[in-house]
């Protein structure tokens, strides 16, 4: 039977001067902590030079005892690495800009290609089910919820294209939308992503 170490064991005996401790929190971790960087910088060697220089800074700031043990380990080395993928990006102008003054969150700023890709195709999926759904709706609500939707017409511009009154519009726009949602429900149909 083979007992794991804590990671917050390997950093006391590691601390204490033992090297093997770093080395097998390094083995430990390394394949999450790749893959982690490489879903943000999309580079084999970038990523390596980042999973170096983390843990280059891992090593330092526990042999400078400053290293807070709270049983977070692996977050810890997480952000680590996250902020040096930030300082990369800023280095070589490749970070996106965000010019508010508001807050934001830098997460949402480096998003997961695969995330990206797999949103796309839902989002691709979702435009396909609704250009499907509003052909089986009538003609005349067809007509207004383009207009409005598509081609972000007022109800007054739809009166005016389709000779109706504005009343008429609204009540057509409202029906397509009940009407949608109706098709929606009896195809199973799910439109978030």
């Amino acid at each position: 039977m083979v007992v794991q170490i804590e990671d917050s064991q390997l950093v006391k005996k590691y601390i204490q001067g033992d090297e093997k401790a770093i080395e097998a929190l390094i083995n430990r971790h390394n394949s999450r902590l790749t893959g982690f960087i490489y879903s943000k910088v999309g580079d084999r060697e970038l990523t390596e030079d980042i999973f170096q220089d983390t843990f280059m800074k891992v090593i330092r700031t526990l042999k400078k005892g400053a290293y807070n043990e709270e049983g977070k380990f692996l977050p810890w080395v997480m952000r680590i690495a996250h902020n040096l993928i930030i300082d990369h990006f800023r280095k070589h102008n490749r970070m996106p800009m965000y010019n508010s003054k508001e807050s934001y969150n830098i997460f949402s700023l480096l998003g997961d290609e695969k995330l990206d890709a797999e949103r796309q195709l839902i989002k691709e999926q979702i435009d396909t089910d609704l250009v499907r759904m509003i052909k089986e709706l009538p003609e005349d609500q067809q007509e207004v919820l383009e207009m409005r939707i598509y081609k972000d017409m007022s109800f007054k511009e739809i009166s005016d294209n389709t000779g109706v009154s504005i009343n008429t519009a609204l009540g057509r726009m409202r029906y397509a939308l009940i009407n949608l949602r109706k098709l929606v429900e009896a195809n199973s149909i799910v439109l978030t992503n």
